[in-house]
């Protein structure tokens, strides 16, 4: 197992692509502590992870509230006695409309939560992190190396994202701490399925298939790789004999 003794965070973890990682990770031998707005939401996937055999905490967070973010990233260290591993995945699409089109409410809110949020989490894990040496790992989007139209607010938060995952690799590289930005490409979620209304889901695949990057950039096979933007899809193991 290649988490095996990890502590992973994970926001956004009640649904969708947070769900998919938490399963897979606990799968791989790590304790995962997961936030969601909701926490009653992920109360069957923490009964599911815990009947496997892991161990998991939910903590109901806004990543938007630093005060509560704080509060999570203590119940964390509390209840597992360490931090490896955080996965920015908590997300919101907003509406795809052309920028003289889009409310100040709603660029505000996407914002919020899509690089606000990321900051506030990233920034209360930089202690626990440096302490294990650990690994942020920030999602992005198809649209966040590059502004495409019709995207909203969307598209500026995901550029925003990459970015700041970048500024944090230079800044705490030599404390040690990793952080990367991964493109997850289409996947079979309520997300998608809002962007793209007219796509058959059959031919996308499931968030599940798509996470061997995400255990690799949380494992220590990722040990030195910083400052990178990957797309899921795309990645292969380093050492084909060493797949799961």
């Amino acid at each position: 197992m290649k988490l095996a003794g990890k502590v992973a965070m994970i926001s956004g973890g009640s649904k969708g692509l947070g769900a998919a990682l938490a399963r897979r990770f606990v799968a791989e031998g790590a304790s995962v502590s997961l936030c969601a707005r909701r926490p009653e939401g992920a109360a069957d996937l923490a009964d599911e992870l815990r009947a496997a055999g892991g161990r998991c905490l939910v903590v109901g967070c806004d990543v938007t509230d630093e005060a509560e973010v704080a509060a999570w990233v203590r119940a964390t260290l509390e209840e597992f006695g360490r931090l490896d591993a955080v996965v920015n995945n908590a997300s919101i699409l907003g509406s795809r409309r052309a920028i003289a089109e889009v409310p100040a409410d709603e660029w505000r809110a996407v914002i919020e939560v899509n690089l606000t949020g990321v900051f506030l989490v990233a920034k209360a894990c930089i202690g626990p992190l440096t302490a294990t040496r650990g690994s942020m790992i920030h999602l992005s989007s198809g649209v966040g190396d590059h502004g495409r139209p019709y995207w909203g607010a969307y598209c500026p938060a995901k550029n925003g994202v990459e970015a700041l995952s970048e500024m944090l690799a230079g800044e705490l590289a030599e404390a040690g701490v990793r952080s990367n930005a991964v493109d997850p490409g289409a996947m079979r979620t309520v997300m998608r399925a809002e962007a793209y209304p007219d796509e058959d889901p059959e031919g996308v695949p499931r968030p599940y298939e798509i996470s061997d990057i995400f255990v690799f950039l949380a494992s220590d096979e990722s040990t030195g790789v910083t400052g990178q933007r990957f797309r899921a899809r795309d990645f292969q193991w380093p050492d084909a004999d060493e797949a799961p």
